[in-house]
């Protein structure tokens, strides 16, 4: 900060001051995202979140389906338990290895008072197995989103409905971990590495700090497909413009989890819940890494069009998505400059220890409340470690995914079915 002020007295280089800037942006996400509280309910309010009726969706294709049964398994033996849970197969090339999976799930989901629906279609797309539940479930007051490779927390359901005693909200966000890093295994096995860890780290560490500092202000942009719940009727009224976005005349079939949180921003409040949580599968190969980013860069993208023109232009969500794209353009336009255009013109030895610090400094803090959450299934000193991989999550956002980031943005047109997958990408051993 100091030296942003010797630059604004003449001294200095105008790169100083930006990056006071950006620094002064990130103190602000970071203050705001410490104010995050989960939501409490009285007695007499839980009573009423109790009466409200829950339909899971559950859409499958191209899953293990051992993931598919514990992610189910997870669901049934919730502390507050849905009302229905309905499968959709989308068309599944391997649909047989299902059978063993729906007669144990129609046979016990009943023991439990939840009506268990499986139905088989032939494939059309997330969206669209999804609307098939959606219609055929009127009752329904709440809809729970789990993504088919999910296990739920025991009482990730009972924290996901406790927002909704709030009548302005209209979605609730829960935090998304990944399944593949547990060191003492209670369910299935599975290829923990690097890539997992490092994962693990990034995404928790930014929903608990971008999404937390929105939810403040009511404002999440994207629910997590993995654990998210959803007024039915928000749903049930946005329907047809669901299945039938497109985007410059071609259908988007993914980014489902943003589009249905898009709506719920347009009704009321977007907010995340920090004690709901759910384990997905995370990519364990550095090509299917790269895929489920690419999609989800792609969508993001089509999905800021959208914002920039639906979101009333007076509301903070408007604008502080036009900030998130600033700071995005301008992050990189300083990445090169400062890292690649910088050393080439005018190297300087003594300059290194500062090109490489401050990103570290600044990657640790931004994933210090990674350490928020302490979880049952990684002794400390393990979750410690995965902290202490902060200065490569760094480099490798910086570098890697930014590449992945604007290339997404010039390939936002190509879209597929499921986005990418054809065929079971990651499996429980």
């Amino acid at each position: 900060m100091l030296a942003a002020l010797g630059t604004l007295e003449g001294g200095g280089s105008g790169l100083t001051l930006a990056y006071a800037v950006m620094f002064l942006f990130l103190v602000i996400q970071f203050g705001a995202a410490y104010l995050e509280r989960p939501a409490k309910v009285t007695d007499r309010v839980q009573k009423q979140l109790d009466q409200l009726c829950v339909v899971a969706l559950v859409p499958a294709y191209n899953e293990d389906a051992k993931a598919l049964q514990e992610c189910l398994m997870s669901m049934i033996f919730q502390t507050r338990k849905p009302d229905t849970i309905y499968v959709v197969d989308d068309g599944s090339k391997h649909t047989d290895g299902y059978r063993k999976v729906q007669r144990w799930f129609l046979e016990v989901a009943p023991m439990h008072g939840i009506r268990p629906v499986w139905h088989i279609q032939s494939n059309a797309g997330k969206r669209h197995a999804q609307a098939k539940a959606v219609m055929d479930t009127p009752e329904a007051d709440v809809y729970w989103t789990v993504d088919s490779d999910t296990v739920s927390d025991p009482s990730a359901l009972a924290e996901l409905l406790k927002p909704f005693g709030n009548p302005e909200v209209q979605s609730v966000a829960g935090i998304v971990m990944a399944a593949n890093v547990r060191v003492k295994q209670d369910w299935g096995k599975h290829r923990t590495n690097f890539l997992t860890r490092f994962t693990d780290l990034w995404f928790v560490a930014g929903q608990l700090t971008d999404r937390s500092s929105l939810s403040v202000l009511g404002s999440v942009w994207v629910n997590s497909g993995p654990i998210a719940a959803y007024r039915a009727d928000l749903i049930r009224n946005n329907l047809h413009s669901y299945l039938a976005e497109t985007f410059f005349g071609r259908p988007v079939p993914f980014s489902d989890d943003s589009m249905l949180t898009l709506f719920a921003m347009l009704r009321g409040r977007t907010v995340q819940q920090p004690t709901a949580f759910a384990y997905s599968l995370m990519p364990d190969r550095i090509g299917h890494f790269n895929r489920m980013f690419l999609r989800w860069m792609r969508g993001s993208f089509i999905r800021s069009w959208w914002r920039v023109r639906y979101l009333p232009i007076r509301s903070f969500a408007w604008w502080a998505h036009i900030l998130r794209w600033t700071q995005s353009v301008a992050a990189t336009v300083l990445f090169v400059a400062v890292m690649l255009v910088s050393p080439v013109i005018d190297f300087r030895i003594e300059a290194l220890p500062w090109m490489l610090g401050v990103p570290i400094v600044v990657g640790y803090a931004q994933t210090l409340r990674y350490m928020t959450i302490r979880r049952s299934d990684q002794p400390l000193l393990y979750q410690w470690g995965t902290w202490a991989l902060s200065p490569v999550a760094v480099f490798f956002a910086l570098v890697w995914l930014r590449a992945i980031r604007w290339y997404g943005v010039a390939t936002c047109w190509k879209t597929g079915s499921w986005g990418t997958r054809q065929t079971v990408e990651v499996a429980m051993n």
